[in-house]
């Protein structure tokens, strides 16, 4: 049995790996652009030069798993043809490509990997008392101006965002601004209408608020993720008004039966882009694989949320606590020990998509 798995994030990995552990006999080919795993919840470790986010495929992947570096330009009947010019079939297929990013124009892409490194560099080519601005007031923005303030203290690092952790409860959206003051990030509310090159001071580029301040920026970076790749529209699949795949209650193509999709590129509804939605959907999708070989009845997907967490440096952070339905409680935890809590939760997504154990909660009734 051929199977083939588009792109080698969590959702991807996890589903590879545990169709591997539970198929003996399925052939399974992992297409992804670059030849490493990418802990998107550390992107922003890597920028400030804090962490690492990438580990090689080679140790994430089962043995028997063929990875075949390439990008996929269209899905179609039974195969994909890939960039190269060269066409795979199969017979099962997860597409598990994520979501991306559309920035300003002007600014560094933060929340993928080319984005992030290009966004590493030009950080550590920077000089003392210059000015780095992050646009996005959501955790991927609250993570990496923290960051980079937690590892450049001689910078000074500036969060704009229309507002600032509004995922959040109340009393985490207060605690989130004081530990960002704490390392000295300013924080701006106000959407970005443009930024122009070179117009600031000293050569630095204009940041040019909607509301009408403008102000100076050296570095900036642009922490919004609101896209997903086209690859399923482009294939012919039905997808949702965000250009997600839509899919039945099994994590199937409505219009494919062969084609799971999973991850941020799935349009399930009430989930949200996070790789605890990636991972249970991937890890559920080669289970139902799985069953349906085996001529059992596959099992609708069903996950409930437990909360959010959010990094503000090495020595801070929040977890907030949150109803399975992902509504937000009032209790959140705070300080060193919810850092360390996001550092166990950012570690056991890790060795949930290389192991394929993973174990989640059932969706709200």
């Amino acid at each position: 049995m051929r199977v083939v798995v588009v792109g080698a994030g969590y959702a991807g990995t996890i589903a590879a790996n545990r169709l591997a552990k539970k198929v003996k006999a399925a052939e399974i080919t992992v297409i992804n652009p670059r030849p490493d795993f990418v802990e998107r919840v550390r992107l922003h470790e890597q920028i400030a030069g804090t962490g690492t986010a990438r580990t090689p495929l080679t140790s994430m992947l089962r043995e028997g798993v063929v990875t075949r570096l390439d990008t996929v330009d269209k899905i179609s009947d039974g195969e994909v043809a890939l960039g190269d010019g060269s066409r795979l079939d199969f017979e099962y297929l997860f597409l598990a490509v994520g979501s991306t990013v559309v920035p300003l124009p002007g600014t560094v892409p933060v929340g993928i990997w080319e984005g992030a490194e290009r966004a590493r560099a030009a950080l550590a080519r920077l000089s003392g008392g210059s000015t780095v601005t992050v646009i996005g007031g959501g955790l991927t923005g609250i993570e990496t101006a923290a960051e980079v303030a937690y590892g450049r203290p001689d910078l000074r690092v500036r969060l704009v965002g229309q507002t600032i952790a509004a995922s959040l409860s109340v009393g985490a959206q207060k605690r989130v601004h004081t530990g960002l003051e704490r390392l000295n990030v300013e924080i701006v509310e106000g959407a970005v209408a443009q930024i122009v090159p070179g117009a600031g001071e000293g050569g630095g580029d204009t940041v040019c608020l909607q509301s009408g301040p403008r102000f100076t920026s050296d570095l900036t970076l642009w922490a919004i993720i609101g896209a997903v790749p086209d690859l399923a529209a482009r294939s012919g699949l039905e997808v949702d008004a965000d250009g997600r795949a839509v899919v039945d209650e099994y994590l199937r193509s409505v219009n494919d039966p062969r084609i799971f999709v999973v991850g941020d590129c799935a349009a399930v509804p009430g989930a949200r882009a996070a790789c605890a939605t990636a991972m249970p959907q991937g890890a559920h999708a080669a289970d139902t694989l799985a069953r349906m070989i085996e001529g059992r009845t596959p099992q609708p997907y069903s996950m409930g949320y437990t909360g959010q967490g959010v990094s503000l440096g090495r020595r801070d952070g929040l977890l907030q606590t949150a109803r399975r339905d992902d509504s937000v409680r009032r209790l959140y935890f705070a300080g060193r020990t919810a850092a360390v809590g996001k550092e166990r939760i950012c570690r056991y997504a890790k060795f949930g998509a290389r192991t394929a154990s993973y174990a989640w909660l059932p969706g709200p009734k």
